[in-house]
């Protein structure tokens, strides 16, 4: 009984954490990432990339899509999906890792998404935008999205 008092409080204080890129599905455990910078093109033909564009982390519908996507871990990863977090007040993240503010302001010049904004937008393998959401989406959309591209049918054939 003692180690579930133990277990209780600890599992409450992570459900009550605040959404940050801890939640997100390449979060990495080394808290003391270098900032990098990130280029979309150097993940052409290798990753997707979803983009998620907010004005801060306290915007609930971030908060709301980070709370979506947090649980997803394993579809992400063999969907080979990279999920970036522009923000723009705080921190801005590429799998986990900081990027820098020029590749922020970069992403959002590219889609031209404005600072004040919520935007998701999914970009293929081939470097070419596929969805664009203004509010978050269900993870589920966005895999039905990716399993029906011709090059993830693919790769669903080849991993049988």
């Amino acid at each position: 009984m003692s180690k579930f008092l133990f277990i209780i409080p600890l599992l409450t204080s992570l459900v009550f954490l605040p959404v940050s890129q801890a939640a997100t599905p390449q979060a990495t455990t080394n808290r003391t990432v270098k900032m990098s910078s990130f280029n979309l093109s150097s993940q052409k033909w290798k990753n997707r990339v979803l983009l998620v564009f907010a004005p801060s982390s306290d915007n609930s519908a971030y908060q709301e899509q980070m709370q979506i996507f947090s649980e997803e871990k394993a579809a992400f990863l063999d969907r080979d999906l990279v999920l970036v977090q522009v923000l723009a007040t705080g921190e801005s993240y590429a799998n986990g890792q900081k990027i820098d503010e020029n590749s922020a302001v970069e992403l959002r010049d590219r889609f031209d998404v404005s600072k004040n904004n919520f935007r998701v937008i999914l970009v293929g393998k081939d470097g070419g935008a596929k969805r664009q959401d203004t509010v978050p989406v269900k993870a589920k959309a966005i895999f039905n999205e990716i399993d029906a591209m011709p090059m993830r049918q693919e790769e669903m054939r080849l991993k049988k």
